[in-house]
């Protein structure tokens, strides 16, 4: 979750001992994958620290060792969220196969699509905007952090405009799709296609209006 921390300074503040042995590092994980379930079950909103430490096996004082309470658990499960959608929206940016942008970018949205549907509490927390009850260490948000690397990512391979008005419209784009994705799982965890689909018809023709659809 390093890459994570070094992005977003609040996440820092999440873990009270940073995993430095491999036994550390497997038992937050654990703890991590623990959070996850519950959440899929019954929703972050009813996730207690107890409840992990026995679903994962452990002691409620190991999960006091790397975090102060149930929201920093959270926080840190939305970091790892994070960690692991930027990764894979990346890798599929920088992949050959996509020749044009819109190509590149519904590999990476479908990304996010895939963690809704099975990436373990993906669904209820997503990166963890949703649990932002603390005044922020900054006034960034995770899906303004995954717009600006998937926009980075993009301009690197493709000619697109890097302005600020241009990078404003692609944050909101990403505000848009995951938005409406939330909504397509809020009932259905196969997604509703519907919502999808109807996400994919406004958020494309609208970065096309500004990008281009043919960008190289």
């Amino acid at each position: 979750m390093r890459e994570v921390v070094d992005l977003m300074p609040e996440a820092r503040a999440t873990l009270r001992n940073e995993p430095v042995q491999a036994r550390s590092t497997a038992r937050l994980t654990a703890l991590l994958d623990a959070a996850a379930a519950i959440v899929d079950e019954i929703g972050f909103e009813r996730l207690t620290t107890a409840m992990v430490a026995e679903r994962a096996g452990a002691s409620i004082g190991t999960v006091y060792r790397y975090f102060p309470d149930r929201i920093a658990l959270l926080q840190a499960l939305g970091a790892r969220n994070l960690e692991r959608v930027l990764t894979r929206s990346a890798d599929e940016i920088a992949d050959v196969r996509h020749e044009r942008w819109p190509e590149a970018l519904d590999a990476a949205f479908t990304v996010l699509i895939e963690a809704f549907a099975t990436e373990p509490g993906f669904r209820g927390l997503r990166v963890g905007d949703v649990i932002d009850l603390r005044p922020a260490a900054n006034e960034r948000t995770y899906n303004s952090i995954i717009a600006e690397h998937l926009f980075d990512a993009l301009i690197a391979r493709f000619d697109i405009p890097d302005t600020e008005e241009a990078r404003f419209h692609f944050e909101l784009a990403i505000e848009i799709a995951d938005a409406v994705a939330a909504r397509a799982f809020a009932r259905d965890p196969k997604g509703d296609v519907t919502f999808l689909q109807a996400g994919r018809d406004i958020v494309y023709p609208w970065l096309t209006a500004h990008f281009g659809p043919l960008s190289r």
